[in-house]
């Protein structure tokens, strides 16, 4: 699996979303369907499909304290390009540039999971991983992401998981057809 073309193509759909979550979804014409807090969207050229939210609570502290910081759009992804091998890939995007050499940590109910990070992009490390944090998203109520910004900052996004099941069932289902 070639991870700069993976790469590539999150970044590819990243900035398709950059407009927000809400006007993204407004004014794209490849959502294709939506499950209570997720959506989901299709592209054709390359072939791809993604399930897709924003958190629904974020908290930003440096030094232990609260902190107004600006950052650009913070997503949870699950994506699925047949033409690459990719199905149901795991990816964070929190808005800033990840501090160099960092990782997220993703909480769904007990289980732990690290997501190595580049730029302004988190993902797991191999494609078990993912399937094993596709199933733990499956069985919770909300993933927590906790990630470090290159300037130091501490932030905390809380997806909730709410009709995750049956948007990455439609997502997997309108790109393995």
């Amino acid at each position: 699996m070639d991870l700069n073309l993976i790469r590539a193509g999150i970044i590819a759909a990243g900035v398709s979303l950059a407009a927000g979550p809400a006007l993204s979804q407004a004014q794209t014409t490849n959502r294709v369907a939506a499950s209570t807090d997720w959506s989901v969207f299709q592209e054709s050229n390359p072939r791809e499909c993604f399930s897709v939210s924003a958190p629904r609570e974020q908290l930003n502290t440096r030094d232990g304290q609260p902190a107004q910081v600006t950052r650009g759009e913070t997503l949870l992804f699950v994506f699925f390009r047949p033409d690459q091998g990719v199905s149901g890939q795991v990816t964070f995007t929190g808005g800033y540039p990840f501090a160099s050499g960092s990782t997220v940590s993703l909480q769904i109910g007990t289980s732990t999971f690290q997501l190595f990070t580049e730029g302004n992009w988190a993902w797991p490390a191999t494609p078990e991983e993912d399937a094993r944090i596709v199933e733990a998203m499956r069985r919770g109520a909300e993933a927590v992401l906790t990630g470090v910004s290159g300037r130091g900052t501490t932030t905390r996004d809380t997806f909730s998981l709410m009709g995750f099941t049956a948007a990455v069932d439609e997502a997997r289902a309108r790109c393995t057809g």
